[in-house]
């Protein structure tokens, strides 16, 4: 169902966009769409990592944790993420990349949505 609202499954839902439940990149005619914020429902497997850090952060980003290990590697700090409901948030400008120390569960959350060249 879509229009005023919908309901649904968040990792069936973003299965078809690595995980991206909500952003601008979601069809105009579904409430999902935004450009004011993106979602991620984000299921990393043990060992994941991005193979570089990623540097060109225009948006702040909120990560509440739900499940697993996780560690948010930042420029001058590591973050791991341990506890149900703990997080890490940074701003524009803020290089960061990540490893799953166990399978993870994560919510991504960022705004605003836009698309990047």
């Amino acid at each position: 169902m879509d229009g005023d609202w919908t309901r649904g499954n968040a990792r069936v839902d973003s299965s078809d966009r690595r995980g991206w439940l909500v952003g601008h990149f979601i069809e105009p005619s579904s409430i999902r769409h935004s450009d004011d914020v993106e979602v991620k429902w984000a299921l990393h497997p043990r060992g994941e990592t991005r193979s570089d850090w990623f540097t060109r952060e225009v948006r702040t980003t909120l990560h509440p944790f739900i499940s697993g290990r996780f560690r948010v590697q930042l420029p001058d700090e590591d973050v791991t993420l341990t506890e149900q409901g703990d997080y890490v948030m940074w701003g524009p400008g803020v290089d960061h990349n990540y490893e799953a120390l166990e399978d993870s569960v994560v919510l991504a959350v960022r705004w605003p949505s836009l698309e990047l060249g």
